[in-house]
């Protein structure tokens, strides 16, 4: 395997790790903060356990993160210096916004969270988890910024003196309009994720604690974290379909081929089916033999254009419009082709949508079997909470996927409506310098990490979710001159 192909891998399986952990940490931190906001408000004990439960997680959650994003940044240097290089300019500004504005918010704030509990008083502490939330949301919004920009380049020129794309307008390339569209697409997936965990939890744990003693008093505080949860998959999961449609419909204007190898549509088709399952050979670049069976006819041109009955470009006559336009041969007078892989752009757009389906199962089941201040809940409703909690992160995963490679075999990607000159390659933007065998040294290096760190987490997680939510005392604030005042402690 050549030194592209692995550096592609590494970044791949690192990326993906790592956005794993992302959704849960920015939709579990608000979800936290409601939580306080309803104990401070109301006061009810149930309120105050449920924020040291969650929150517990969301701590574990969070770090793991921190420690697998920032090996992100060191592979621009090392795999892909000619991608930092072409970019630089402008790819650095976002994620500079990120570190210096977004993350020094969250860290910070997170830290008086922590730290605050019997330190500062319940309003001011309250006030640092939702700053703390602000932060996870504002660096969402700084590193999406970045990422569409290589779907759609805006705001920039390229300098062909010294052969970079530098930045003309920083307000074009925060507001560009992949930017709007897909940031509350992520923010909604990142709800949809917190909210199945955070019912999913409750939910086994409602089945366990009813099992062991019917009248016990923590059943009406699992009762209201399932229902919770319930409702925020029910408005996030709406929210999800909403946002996906027109992001679909924004995808289709800006990268067509993506839409045709989502459905791997080799002739264009008026209107075009979407099929729900193929058989034949998605792995070359030829799909003539693939067959659609299980069809919705005109699907595929609804969700491209928002007409049942348009016309949508297949991939033989892109590839004719991409290379006339882009360049037929690389640079080695091999002929280019620009149809994404198949096989990965097909089935990474289905599972998107049919893993999510499993949220929707578990949130009308946990508001069925709780309605009517009910606190029963059946036994396999716990096999389906713990089934659906890894869903939504595997729906969020394989969407990444499909987004990512179906911009492929550009690492930029142009811009059909601005400036045709900045794109890149992405055979071109990897380190020349760098050999095969130093790329899977650090494959292999970082992959044994990180699955060490995901057995960890894994571990830890479980550990603190099934010992439920601990037994609490109200927080007291004290002076510093008070001889009898707490030492300032981890609070969980």
């Amino acid at each position: 395997m050549e030194a592209l192909e692995l550096a592609r891998w590494q970044f791949g399986i690192t990326t993906v790790y790592h956005f794993v952990l992302v959704p849960l940490t920015i939709g579990l931190s608000i979800l936290v903060a409601i939580m306080q906001t309803a104990w401070v408000r109301t006061g009810k004990e149930k309120w105050l356990r449920l924020t040291k439960f969650y929150g517990k997680l969301l701590l574990i959650n969070f770090a793991l993160g921190v420690a697998t994003g920032i090996v992100q940044e060191f592979q621009f240097g090392m795999n892909w210096s000619e991608y930092s290089r072409f970019v630089g300019d402008i790819f650095g500004a976002p994620l500079a916004m990120e570190a210096l504005l977004a993350f020094f918010l969250e860290s910070t704030f997170l830290g008086l969270w922590i730290f605050g509990w019997d330190r500062l008083p319940k309003k001011l502490h309250l006030l640092t988890v939702w700053l703390f939330s602000i932060g996870t949301v504002l660096s969402a919004y700084f590193i999406i910024a970045a990422n569409s920009w290589m779907q759609h380049p805006v705001g920039a020129e390229y300098n062909p003196e010294t052969g970079r794309a530098e930045m003309n307008d920083i307000l074009a390339v925060l507001t560009n309009n992949t930017t709007l569209v897909a940031f509350p697409h992520v923010i909604a997936t990142a709800f949809l994720v917190a909210g199945t965990f955070v019912g999913g939890i409750a939910v086994f744990w409602m089945v366990k604690t009813a099992r062991k003693d019917k009248d016990s008093a923590d059943l009406p505080m699992y009762r209201t974290a399932a229902r919770f949860g319930a409702l925020v998959m029910i408005i996030s999961g709406i929210a999800v379909i909403v946002t996906g449609d027109v992001q679909a419909k924004l995808m289709f204007e800006q990268q067509p081929i993506k839409m045709a190898a989502a459905e791997a549509l080799c002739e264009t088709e008026q209107p075009a089916q979407f099929s729900l399952l193929t058989i034949g050979n998605l792995a070359g670049d030829d799909c003539s033999s693939v067959s659609h069976i299980l069809t919705v006819p005109g699907l595929t041109s609804y969700l491209a254009t928002g007409d049942w009955n348009a016309e949508v470009t297949g991939l033989d006559e892109l590839q004719e419009t991409y290379a006339e336009r882009y360049g037929a041969t690389d640079t080695e007078g091999n002929e280019i082709s620009y149809q994404p892989n198949l096989a990965v752009t097909y089935w990474s757009f289905r599972l998107m949508i049919g893993l999510a389906a499993f949220s929707a199962a578990l949130a009308l089941g946990i508001l069925w079997f709780t309605r009517k201040k009910a606190s029963g809940m059946p036994g396999w409703m716990k096999t389906l909470a713990i089934v659906s909690l890894p869903m939504p992160y595997l729906a969020a995963s394989f969407g990444w996927i499909f987004t990512e490679m179906g911009r492929q075999p550009f690492v930029v990607a142009p811009n059909p409506t601005g400036s045709d000159q900045v794109f890149l390659l992405t055979q071109y933007g990897y380190s020349s310098s760098v050999s095969a065998g130093e790329v899977i040294t650090s494959l292999v290096i970082f992959t044994v990490v990180y699955a060490i760190l995901g057995v960890f987490w894994f571990r830890l997680i479980q550990r603190y979710a099934v010992e439920g939510a601990p037994q609490v005392e109200e927080p007291t604030v004290q002076s510093d001159d008070d001889d009898t005042a707490k030492p300032m402690s981890f609070a969980y």
